[in-house]
Order: structure tokens, then C-alpha cells, then sequence
């Protein structure tokens, strides 16, 4: 489907890769929502392409259905969901004091990363299929891009959270795909390896270029451009459904 004129919802739109997101749409002419739980980084994102700041929780169905019936009723009805919102900790199983890792973090990456995004496709989607198939192509409503990482593949030492979490992400991009299929919705995932967000801004530059030096090539960080250079092509790209791409410069993560 082509960008121009549709409404867009990004989620955690208000930094980092979901900033890149939002302001490679409005670029390219969508009228973009800023989704985020942070509502001044919203606003700043928003203010600055020329959309939509709303505050939303992805983990709470009514702050989701409040979100979606402001950008529906401020720029008209949405086609595109870009979910970018997560959250990432790193725990060991069992802690240096011997005690096990508290079940609390666990389940709160599991509920903002996997439920989250799974709670924001099934509300969108439901808006989605209720719209009429965009002319010129084969039946086509609307397109859903999540995010994952490349720890749902290789993850980490104390990352068994997060790579759950994304893996479960990851495990269901087809399913989706599939099962979306009959109402013209497609389904595609992006696992990005180590990015230049603000998150990894704060370490210090010589960490930054340790991680940098590990990725094959090229031997930097990814810049959230980039990204949104690939979720943008995905809405464009008709015959792209039911994938999860890995975007990550050839890395695979050592065991720590």
C-alpha cells in the first residue's frame, strides 16, 4: 500500500527507533499518531513532523481504545500500526546473593513487549478489517509491522526476559500473518541488533565502540534511520507478509 494520506499509529513513537518510525511516515506524507506512555516525548516527537501526540499504555486496553478513538476521530482511520514500544532488563536467574531472580521482572517484560504488542495488533487489527480494501491492489486493508530482536534468536546471559518476550514476538508474526489474511491485513516483524537510541547513548563511548566492533559489517551501530527505512518499505512492499527480519549488520550476540 502506498504511505501518502493514510493514518499511522506508532507506539513508543515519543524516542528512539519509534521516533525514527514516526518521522520517516510523516516524511513520506502519512498522518502520523504518536503513541507513548511518555507523554512529553510524544508531544516533542509530534510537534515536530506535525502529528498526533496521545499518551498510551499498550498493556491497558482501555488507554489503547482511548488512543485509537483519538487518532480515528484527529486524523481518520488508521491502516498502518507500527509497534515499536518495549522495554528490555537484564536479570540473572539466580542473583548474586544466591535468592532466584524475582518473577515480577519477568512478567513485566513478558507484559509490556509480548502482551503489549499483541493487545495493540488485536484492537487495530479489528478497526482495520472493518475498513474497505484500498483500490488497486488485491484486497488489501491495511499493514501491521512489530518489533522484536535479535536476542529472540540469540540471547544473552540474564536477558531470559527479554529474548522470551521477543521470541514470543517473533513466534506469532506468522500465525498473524495467516490469520489476518482474510481480512487483507499483513503481518511482518523486525528483529534489530544493537542501535544508536538514546537507551545506548547513555553507556559510555568506549562501550559503544566495543559493541559497534562487534558486528561484521558495517563495524557501527545501527542509525534508527535505518530502521525506519526497512518499516516503511514493508508498508510499501505488497508481497512482504508473514516475515521477521533481522536487521543487524550479519551480529549474533556472544553468550555475555
Amino acid at each position: 500500500m502506498q504511505i501518502p494520506g493514510h493514518t499511522a499509529l506508532v507506539t513508543g513513537g515519543g524516542s528512539g527507533l519509534g521516533a525514527a518510525v514516526a518521522r520517516e511516515l510523516a516524511r513520506l506524507g502519512a498522518k502520523v499518531a504518536v503513541l507513548d506512555v511518555n507523554a512529553a516525548g510524544a508531544e516533542a516527537v509530534a510537534a515536530e513532523i506535525g502529528g498526533l501526540a496521545l499518551r498510551c499504555d499498550i498493556t491497558d486496553s482501555a488507554s489503547v481504545s482511548a488512543a485509537l478513538d483519538a487518532a480515528e476521530a484527529a486524523l481518520g482511520p488508521a491502516r498502518i500500526l507500527m509497534n515499536i514500544a518495549g522495554i528490555g532488563t537484564a536479570k540473572r536467574v539466580i542473583q548474586r546473593d544466591g535468592s532466584p531472580a524475582p518473577l515480577e521482572d519477568f512478567e513485566r517484560v513478558v507484559r509490556v513487549n509480548l502482551l503489549g504488542t499483541y493487545n495493540m495488533v488485536r484492537l487495530a487489527a479489528a478497526r482495520i478489517a472493518k475498513l474497505e480494501p484500498l483500490a488497486g491492489t488485491a484486497g488489501e486493508r491495511g499493514v501491521i509491522v512489530n518489533t522484536a530482536s535479535v536476542a529472540a534468536f540469540d540471547g544473552q546471559v540474564g536477558q531470559e526476559a527479554y529474548a522470551a518476550s521477543k521470541g514470543g514476538v517473533v513466534g506469532m508474526t506468522l500465525p498473524l500473518a495467516r490469520d489476518l489474511a482474510q481480512w487483507g491485513i499483513r503481518v511482518c516483524t523486525i528483529a534489530p541488533g544493537l542501535f544508536a537510541t538514546p537507551l545506548m547513548n547513555e553507556l559510555p563511548e568506549a562501550v559503544q565502540q566495543s559493541l559497534a566492533a562487534a558486528i561484521p559489517f558495517p563495524k557501527r551501530l545501527g542509525d534508527p534511520a535505518e530502521f525506519a527505512m526497512l518499516a516503511a518499505h514493508i508498508v510499501a512492499n505488497g508481497h512482504l507478509n508473514g516475515e521477521v527480519i533481522r536487521l543487524d549488520g550479519a551480529l549474533r550476540l556472544a553468550p555475555r
